[in-house]
């Protein structure tokens, strides 16, 4: 569960080094939570050989939403800072 966390937050880091902007870096993390939500499931199923184990993989599909929600919060907070410095 950690690692897709830590995978989805390096890519969206690499999308913010490439584009200069947090809120796409937030979107893809968002993005992000989708793909591994889902292949996170059918990873849980391939290996606990349980169909409950799906709700494990969507576990981790919601916590990446609960951190591309943090990020995108953080970035409208940095634009309303940069507006507020000038």
């Amino acid at each position: 569960m950690f690692i897709l966390t830590i995978i989805a937050n390096i890519i969206g880091f690499f999308v913010f080094l490439k584009k200069k902007s947090v809120y796409s870096a937030a979107l893809t993390i968002l993005g992000l939570a989708i793909a591994f939500g889902g292949a996170g499931s059918l990873l849980a199923i391939a290996i606990i050989n349980d169909p409950f184990a799906m709700f494990y993989g969507l576990q981790i599909g919601y916590f990446l939403m609960i951190n591309g929600v943090i990020v995108l919060v953080i970035a409208i907070l940095i634009t309303v800072v940069k507006k507020l410095k000038g």
